[in-house]
C-alpha cells in the first residue's frame, strides 16, 4: 500500500474558500480516482474534498493554509491539480 502524498497551499483569493472555489475544488477533486482529503491543520479534522457540503463547512478565510492529502492511482496529479488551483486563485482574480 502507498503512503498518501500530502501538499499544501495558502488561499491568496480575495473571499478565501467560500461557494465558488468550493464548487471548483470539489469538481476537480472529482476528476481523479484517487481519495483526497483537506484541512486546515495537519492534525485534522480531515475532510472528503470531493463533498461540496464538507468544503464549504471549512469556511477558511484568506490566509488559511490548506493541507491536503491525496491516495489513490493518479493521486501525484490530484494533488497538483488542486495545489495549482489553490496557487491560481480559483482562476477568480
Amino acid at each position: 500500500m502507498n503512503a498518501a502524498l500530502t501538499g499544501k497551499a495558502e488561499l491568496t483569493n480575495a473571499i478565501g474558500l467560500h461557494a465558488r472555489p468550493s464548487v471548483k475544488l470539489t469538481q476537480l477533486a472529482k476528476s481523479f480516482q484517487s481519495s483526497i482529503t483537506l484541512a486546515i491543520d495537519e492534525a485534522g479534522p480531515w475532510v472528503d474534498a470531493k463533498s461540496p457540503v464538507k468544503v464549504m463547512r471549512v469556511k477558511a478565510p484568506k490566509g488559511t493554509v490548506l493541507h491536503f492529502s491525496a491516495d489513490g492511482p493518479d493521486a501525484q496529479a490530484a494533488l497538483a491539480a488542486i495545489l495549482g488551483l489553490v496557487e491560481d486563485k480559483f482562476g477568480e482574480e
